[in-house]
């Protein structure tokens, strides 16, 4: 191969964590993804669940993420109206990636930024 390809793949690879970092980079995103893991929630549920967010930023973020397809939002006929939200099989998978980041969190989270701290 030569190296005009592996570059390209390399921009594309670049390009898909851009992708996903602007999916998930939304405020609360990972929030209401980690509350949603448990099951789904009617919206008045995930608002008490999630209770320092505002809700004009938790129906931007839930809306966000349906549109991304992470989330899917279930409206039932009742009177009032029930909305219930689940995470879609693309939500589930991100599962195991936050689950990671969590580990690395755990790990790395505490310890300070050796650039930072000069002697």
């Amino acid at each position: 191969m030569d190296g005009s390809n592996e570059a390209i793949n390399g921009e594309d690879k670049g390009s898909s964590i851009c992708e996903v970092l602007q999916i998930l980079g939304a405020k609360w995103a990972f929030l209401v993804l980690e509350e949603l893991m448990n099951g789904p929630l009617r919206f008045n549920q995930l608002q008490r669940n999630v209770s320092i967010v505002k809700t004009q930023s938790l129906t931007n973020t839930v809306r966000h993420l349906e549109n991304n397809g992470l989330v899917m939002r279930q409206v039932f006929p009742t009177v009032p109206v029930t909305v219930e939200y689940s995470l879609t099989e693309k939500g589930k998978d991100f599962q195991a990636a936050l689950r990671e980041m969590e580990k690395w969190v755990q790990k790395w989270g505490d310890s300070p930024n050796p650039r930072l701290s000069r002697s």
